[in-house]
Parts: structure tokens; C-alpha cells; sequence
């Protein structure tokens, strides 16, 4: 250590005032470069997207909804009064609403589901997933036209595939209290619709 710091004293005057101005201009460099480090990734991010106008007609089916309806006499069971239920709420960032649904009666026992909305922007339809608890999955496109929503699909019943129809009109346009109906058809060739259930949802 002592032999290091001599040979520094032994230098000449004018090599010991090169050496400062040098180890400065390296320092205001690797400092620079720290800054632009740090800066650039600043410059590159971009902020969350947002829900569009068309994401947020979803907003209608928002909140904790009462069913009423009429299963009628079919392939689906004898029919009768079904009464049921349902919690819509949006998912963190507000594209997607995820619903939990109940319903009891009209010749069909109990049955409940958890169901995800959405709307898909490259093919300008809205989407809907449901997953029940007997494992059915539930895949349907949807189109809204002024107060009326349309959804299709394809159903199995009895084990042949079959083009599902449901209907949501819009009765009042409150977002507190008000009601849609609901019509769910089943149809083989998709020109003759038979109606499987109809009825009324509330919201609370």
C-alpha cells in the first residue's frame, strides 16, 4: 500500500494534473448514461386502455337482478313457475362483467352458473361464457339494437346439437329500477323457434 502511494508522489507535475479532468469526464458519462437508463422506459410506457362506449352498454346488466318466468311444456321437462337470481359485477378494468345465477323450479330443479360478458372489438359482437354446475359450457355472440339484446349459440339437447336464441328487451331505462324480458329458443334448422322459457327480470 505504502510502494503504491509513493510511485503516485514520484509522478511528474503535469501527468497527476491529466489524470483529474479524465476521471471527471468518466464520471459525468456513466451518470448520463444512468439518467437516460431510467428516462427512456419513462418516455415508452403507455397508459392502460379503457372500456369502449360499446363495453360499457354492458353496464345494463350491472347489479343484482330477480327472475320470474314461465318454463313451457318441451323437450326440456314438463314446465312450470322458475323463479331465480342473479349478481352482475365488472372485473378490475372494467371490460368484463362476471355474473353469478340461480334459478329453482319449472320442471327443472335447481341450477346455478358463473357466467363472464364482454365484447370482442375485431369481430364487433359481444361475447358471453357461461359455466354451469351440471358442466355445461355455455358459449353465445350478442348484438344490441336500440332496446333489444340478441345472443346465439349452439345448445346440446339430447344429445343433438341445436341453434340457441336469447333475447333481452329493455323495458325501462332506469338504472335502478327496471326490467328486461327474456326469451331463450331452441330451433333444429333455425327457422322454426320454439320457446323454452320467458319471463321477466327485475333489478334491485
Amino acid at each position: 500500500m505504502l510502494a503504491n502511494w509513493a510511485c503516485v508522489e514520484m509522478l511528474p507535475a503535469e501527468s497527476t494534473q491529466l489524470e483529474n479532468p479524465m476521471r471527471y469526464t468518466s464520471r459525468i458519462g456513466f451518470a448520463i448514461a444512468v439518467i437516460l437508463l431510467f428516462a427512456i422506459p419513462a418516455h415508452t410506457q403507455t397508459a392502460p386502455p379503457k372500456p369502449g362506449p360499446e363495453v360499457q352498454k354492458l353496464g345494463y346488466f350491472a347489479g343484482n337482478w330477480t327472475l320470474d318466468g314461465e318454463v313451457k311444456p318441451g323437450p326440456a321437462g314438463p314446465g312450470g313457475k322458475m323463479i331465480g337470481s342473479g349478481k352482475y359485477s365488472w372485473l378490475d378494468g372494467g371490460f368484463f362483467l362476471e355474473g353469478r345465477d340461480e334459478s329453482h323450479g319449472g320442471g327443472m330443479g335447481d341450477s346455478s352458473d358463473l357466467a363472464v360478458m364482454g365484447y370482442n372489438p375485431d369481430e364487433k359482437v359481444y361475447t358471453y361464457h357461461a359455466f354451469d354446475n351440471t358442466g355445461v359450457v355455455s358459449i353465445y355472440t350478442g348484438t344490441v339494437e336500440g332496446d333489444t339484446w340478441t345472443w346465439n349459440g349452439i345448445e346440446k339437447m339430447g344429445g343433438q346439437p341445436m341453434k340457441g336464441r336469447y333475447s333481452a328487451h329493455i323495458l325501462s331505462p332506469t338504472s335502478y329500477h327496471f326490467k328486461f324480458e327474456f326469451k331463450f329458443e331452441l330451433s333444429q334448422d333455425g327457422t322454426t323457434w320454439m320457446t323454452v322459457v320467458e319471463g321477466t327480470a327485475t333489478k334491485k
